[in-house]
């Protein structure tokens, strides 16, 4: 095997490892895309059934009557309160992230089709040609 040869191989290989490191980013994006949704759809959620449940004409008997308790519940569900809207202002900016990531991904995909292409018709390499 000649140097140019060598020298081929050897970019091919980097190449091979940036794009596999990059569908390796690709792919975890998609799992953080997932967890952000779940952020938007479930932080709503429990603070409106906090919010429910504070508002609920028995709360404040609970909160008088049953001392310990009472205040064991309202702070649990300050806690919950407090928590859910941190998750749901940390789901809606990584989605924001996220989203510019894909347009990001979209447009590196796009152009290295296009580069691909083009060294493909400069060269007039062919797949199916052997050399």
């Amino acid at each position: 095997m000649s140097d140019v040869d060598s020298f081929n191989a050897n970019r091919f290989s980097l190449v091979e490892i940036i794009e596999g490191f990059i569908e390796k980013i690709n792919h975890i994006r998609k799992t953080l895309v997932g967890i952000s949704i779940s952020a938007l759809i479930l932080a709503p959620l429990s603070i409106g059934l906090s919010a429910y449940l504070i508002m609920h004409p028995h709360f404040f008997f609970v909160l008088e009557e049953f001392d310990e308790f009472g205040t064991f519940l309202a702070a649990v569900l300050g806690i919950i309160i407090t928590i859910s809207v941190a998750w749901l202002v940390l789901g809606i900016r990584q989605y924001v992230l996220l989203k510019s990531w894909n347009e990001d991904y979209s447009n590196y995909v796009k152009r290295k089709e296009q580069v691909d292409n083009e060294i493909t018709s400069e060269f007039k390499l062919d797949e199916d040609q052997e050399t």
